[in-house]
């Protein structure tokens, strides 16, 4: 009988104990939804910025510092996550991300969007715009809203940011004359454009993301690449190379894209503001991306772990007779307003 006794006395102290214990617990779960630190959480807008080149290049420091104008400007109401070095997502895959609504915003090179939009080949072509002014006219005229027009509808594109001129590096021998290109093979971006270039120069090309090159350098799996000066310094691309050829043959700038949906869902203050400070960002890559270049350059030669040439003009005139049939093939699918644009700045900044 006390056995009896004790079992049911056992068991309704474990029911008063989980009535008491479990009200308690609702009281500590309303107590944290309810927390006047947690209000507003909701209301946090995140835009999630994934890029693959390092935080001191141009395009680096650029995100860095649209993030801060976003941040101070909406008191922290807009939180930009910033994801370099391919962190989150490569070069090869950013885009879909973006298009699928898994990160907000992405800065790719313009020759990474040449597969998807083949009229943006134009940008790709050698030796087509010969000064800084040359290219500030294509991005903020004619060419560059042309091809904002081409992109698909769930991507919003915003602007062109600035890096540089791309050179040419080697470990066979410096690239001087097209003839030096015949025993090179060069990593590029996924460009026909850069493609039939570096052929129609001799050379054999692989596409591979960017953040592979300096890991397929060090196997010898490749002898070379073309790239700015930024990107050469701060992914150590020097010290796998001997030669480094200042050639300016093409430029390499960035499209500025932001998820459709994403930003037709921001309030008019929080469009504005973002307008704003992509706005003043541009102004400022603009005026900077020449010195960070320029520095990288004289940190490059400080290192002393490669040979630095210059092309002549007369070996300039060389490369740009050799690359001349890619123009042929490239005007038919770019279309006659935007080579017309080529031409016409090619000879106004000649």
């Amino acid at each position: 009988m006390k056995t009896v006794a004790a079992i049911c006395l056992f068991i309704f102290t474990g029911i008063v104990t989980a009535f008491v214990f479990g009200f308690d617990l609702n009281e500590s779960q309303d107590s944290l939804q309810y927390d006047d630190e947690q209000e507003g959480i909701e209301d946090k807008v995140v835009i999630k910025f994934s890029h693959v080149v390092a935080e001191n290049t141009p395009k680096g420091r650029a995100v860095r510092q649209f993030a801060s104008l976003v941040h101070e400007r909406t008191d922290g109401e807009i939180k930009v996550e910033i994801y370099p070095n391919g962190t989150l997502y490569n070069d090869q895959n950013e885009y879909d991300a973006l298009i699928n609504g898994h990160i907000q915003m992405i800065a790719p090179a313009t020759s990474k969007l040449t597969e998807r939009f083949p009229k943006w080949q134009v940008l790709d072509l050698p030796f087509a715009f010969p000064t800084y002014q040359a290219v500030e006219e294509a991005y903020e005229g004619t060419i560059g809203q042309t091809l904002i027009d081409q992109l698909g509808p769930k991507v919003k594109g915003i602007t062109f940011w600035y890096n540089g001129y791309k050179q040419v590096t080697s470990s066979e021998e410096p690239m001087i004359l097209p003839s030096d290109f015949n025993q090179t093979h060069l990593r590029i971006m996924p460009s026909p454009v850069i493609e039939s270039q570096f052929h129609a120069l001799g050379a054999s090309t692989s596409q591979m993301p960017f953040n592979k090159t300096y890991s397929n350098l060090e196997v010898d799996f490749i002898n070379g690449q073309e790239n700015t000066l930024s990107n050469i310094y701060s992914k150590n691309l020097y010290k796998e190379q001997d030669y480094l050829t200042i050639s300016n043959h093409g430029y390499l700038g960035y499209a500025v894209l932001m998820n459709d949906e994403f930003w037709s869902e921001l309030s008019n203050e929080h469009q504005a503001i973002i307008s704003q400070s992509i706005e003043e960002t541009t102004d400022w890559i603009k005026r900077h991306s020449i010195e960070i270049n320029d520095a990288h350059l004289r940190q490059i030669k400080r290192d002393d772990s490669l040979e630095v040439y210059y092309l002549t003009k007369e070996q300039r005139a060389l490369w740009k007779e050799a690359v001349q049939p890619v123009y042929q093939v490239t005007e038919p699918i770019a279309g006659e307003l935007l080579m017309e644009e080529v031409y016409r700045l090619q000879e106004k900044y000649q």
